[in-house]
C-alpha cells in the first residue's frame, strides 16, 4: 500500500535550517507530483510547496519562497524539503503529500504522511 514516512524535523533557533525527507513507497515515485504542507496549531493545513515527477518545476508559497527549496531524488523514491532562515512563524508539523489515481477505483486522492514536528524557537 502507499506509504510516505517523513523524518528530519526538530527543535531549531529563528535562523537555523532543517531538511525533511519523505521516504515513500507503494506507488510510481518517479511519475507522481510531490507536495509539502503544513499546520499549525489552531490553522488549516497549508501548501507550502510542490514539485513535479521529473523535478523540473517547483512552486513554492509566498511565505517560504526564498527559504525553502523543495527537491527529489527519484532513484530513493524520497522528497525532501530544505528549510533555511527559519522563522518561528514556521513552526508546524509538516506533511508529505501526494496524489494519486489506483486500482481498483481509480479515484484521485490526496495521501498524507504522518506529519513531522518543526519548532522554531529560541
Amino acid at each position: 500500500q502507499v506509504q510516505l514516512v517523513e523524518s528530519g524535523g526538530g527543535l531549531v533557533q529563528p535562523g537555523g535550517s532543517l531538511r525533511l525527507s519523505c521516504a515513500t513507497s507503494g506507488f510510481t515515485f518517479s511519475s507522481s507530483a510531490m507536495s509539502w504542507y503544513r499546520q499549525a496549531p489552531g490553522r488549516l493545513r497549508r501548501l507550502v510547496a510542490t514539485i513535479t515527477s521529473s523535478g523540473g518545476s517547483t512552486d513554492y508559497s509566498d511565505s517560504v519562497k526564498g527559504r525553502f527549496t523543495i527537491s527529489r531524488d527519484n532513484a530513493k523514491n524520497t522528497v525532501y524539503l530544505q528549510m533555511n532562515s527559519l522563522k518561528s512563524e514556521d513552526t508546524a508539523v509538516y506533511y508529505c503529500n501526494t496524489v494519486l489515481s489506483l486500482p481498483p477505483l481509480y479515484k484521485w486522492s490526496n495521501y498524507w504522511g504522518q506529519g513531522i514536528q518543526v519548532t522554531v524557537s529560541s
